[in-house]
């Protein structure tokens, strides 16, 4: 075969397909033994339980790792998709293309990480052209819920490609302009071949709102209280910045920033020219002094994230922003999926201190999606009409009723990828031809490491079974010469059943472990902890039907 007949245009989720979040999408165009690849955002996702003292994950590139990388290109600044950036972009080393705002945003995160002067970072206007190699790149101005956010039109020689990022079709979106039907349909006229699109919303009907409404409805909201107020919202959502300034200032306040993603974010704002004509921010120090019915403190962590700015005024140690009986808390965002629980335990903070709460359940209007309902979707696919819908961005329920969709509004094919399932576009049928690896890294004690590392393991283990710490003395013919002791961590007890009786009872089984070995087993101080974790691993199942983690101690006199 020839390599002109060899070559092939694939597409490679390693982020973003079946979870929310966590974005790294790959295009590569060639033959297989020599492709060459474009990245599409570099994007993180957050810890839970799941994940003991990790708070920060993001994918893992390896399979990317050596290979021919022209470029990577950002949708918008997200954490989502450019998070990972400054961890993950060493593995890839190529240069970064970024529209104004989102290029200032991540010169913050690569200066933090020492990296500025590495990457190259090339500028690109709203609506302009990136050329990489058989890539040719228009980005397309899309609404979303922050600045200049972008789909990518991605022209090959194998046919046109539409990668949406995160979007919605929104009438006033108070920043950057709205979404042109017709620039889509002329994409439409051209020929898409494949449109890989965001699944977020796509099991809510009708329409996500519009940022015009909610400026409304907080407009409202706030002129009608008194007393203190406090606003959780996203801090990259600039438009409701903007529009909490706004109305903040129509109700007589003064507006004071709680966070360092709320000052960055508005540093990159202004740096384009939005939350213009606006106040200055109070200073800290002004806001610990400013009357209660004249200022509103813009906050982060309506998520619940533990030190984020609400967190701390719920545990009343922010350093600033003090709230109380006859003050108000309002919570301009959705709940994103597996953060019920934190936010819960946030409010419920905020209420014991006598705080009002408004939520977009009990106040609608207040917030809106920034992702498209399924109205919204099918408007996108009647104006572009691709060949093959390829949804992204969502678990896999969202994934697999989204192709469904697509089917239903007549797209010829649909295929519904995995993180790590490399689909060919072209030639031939769409379809899923390889799976390469797709894992996750995570971001613990400030280096990158395997989602499988033992420290990760061992945390998990300790957490839902405790620790025992065995701690002896033996002399060199292998006799213990010391008490035992026998330390619990995270392990019960009771007035029936104390836990010190239980430790007691352990020191016994491991002083019996120790006797039972034998000449040169007495010598090898691992043989002797191996002998001593298991005897108390089995004796910790009869007691508290758990084995938990033996670390033991050996000291030779």
């Amino acid at each position: 075969m020839s390599k002109k007949n060899s070559d092939e245009l694939v597409f490679l989720p390693l982020g973003g397909s079946d979870e929310v979040g966590m974005n790294l999408n790959l295009y590569g165009f060639g033959p297989a033994h020599a492709r060459q690849w474009i990245v599409v955002d570099v994007g993180v996702t957050f810890g839970d339980l799941s994940t003991p003292g990790v708070d920060v994950i993001t994918p893992d590139p390896a399979f990317v790792e050596g290979e021919t990388i022209l470029g990577i290109v950002l949708t918008h600044a997200h954490e989502d998709h450019i998070g990972a950036l400054a961890w993950l972009w060493p593995r890839m080393k190529a240069p970064v293309y970024a529209t104004p705002c989102t290029a200032f945003l991540i010169r913050e995160k690569l200066r933090d990480a020492g990296l500025l002067d590495e990457v190259e970072i090339i500028e690109v206007p709203l609506g302009g052209n990136i050329r990489l190699g058989p890539f040719d790149i228009t980005l397309v101005t899309l609404a979303h819920s922050i600045p200049e956010p972008n789909g990518l039109a991605i022209r090959t020689p194998a046919g046109l490609v539409l990668h949406t990022g995160d979007w919605k079709l929104d009438p006033d979106p108070i920043t950057g302009a709205v979404t042109d039907p017709a620039k889509l349909g002329a994409l439409g006229d051209e020929g898409v071949l494949a449109m890989v699109c965001d699944s977020t919303n796509v099991f809510v009907e009708g329409r996500a709102g519009s940022e015009g409404e909610v400026r409304k409805a907080l407009g409202e909201l706030i002129a009608s209280l008194s007393g203190r107020i406090a606003l959780g919202c996203f801090a990259s959502n600039v438009a409701r910045m903007d529009s909490v300034c706004r109305a903040a200032e129509a109700a007589g306040r003064r507006v004071a920033l709680a966070g360092r993603s709320m000052h960055r974010i508005a540093a990159a704002a202004r740096s384009v020219g939005l939350l213009s004509g606006l106040q200055p921010f109070l200073s800290d120090q002004q806001a610990r002094e400013w009357p209660a019915d004249e200022i509103l403190y813009l906050c982060t962590g309506s998520q619940g994230e533990p030190r984020a700015a609400l967190a701390r005024v719920a545990d009343g140690t922010h350093p600033y922003v003090r709230l109380g009986k006859g003050d108000h808390c309002i919570f301009s965002s959705r709940i994103i999926p597996g953060n019920e629980l934190s936010i819960g335990a946030l409010q419920d903070r905020l209420s014991d201190r006598g705080v009002r709460l408004y939520t977009e359940k009990d106040h609608p209007g207040i917030h809106v999606s920034g992702h498209p309902c399924r109205e919204e979707l099918r408007e996108m696919y009647r104006w572009v009409r691709p060949r093959i819908a390829v949804p992204t961005h969502g678990v896999r329920r969202f994934l697999v009723e989204h192709a469904n969709l697509g089917r239903d509004l007549g797209i010829p094919e649909t295929v519904a990828p995995r993180n790590g399932d490399l689909v060919r576009l072209w030639p031939g049928a769409a379809q899923i031809i390889d799976e390469v690896p797709a894992g996750r890294l995570y971001v613990d004690g400030g280096r990158l490491v395997s989602e499988e590392g033992e420290a990760i393991r061992e945390r998990r283990h300790a957490s839902t079974n405790g620790v025992l710490v065995v701690s002896f003395a033996m002399d060199r013919r292998g006799r213990v010469v010391s008490d035992i002791d026998v330390r619990g961590i995270g392990l019960p007890g009771d007035a029936e059943s104390p836990l010190g009786d239980a430790l007691d009872e352990l020191a016994e089984r491991a002083e019996q472990a120790v006797k039972a070995l034998r000449d040169e087993a007495l010598e090898d101080e691992l043989v002797i902890e191996q002998a001593v974790a298991r005897a108390l691993k089995k004796a910790s199942q009869r007691i508290w039907d758990r084995r938990p983690i033996v670390e033991t101690i050996v000291l030779r006199l």
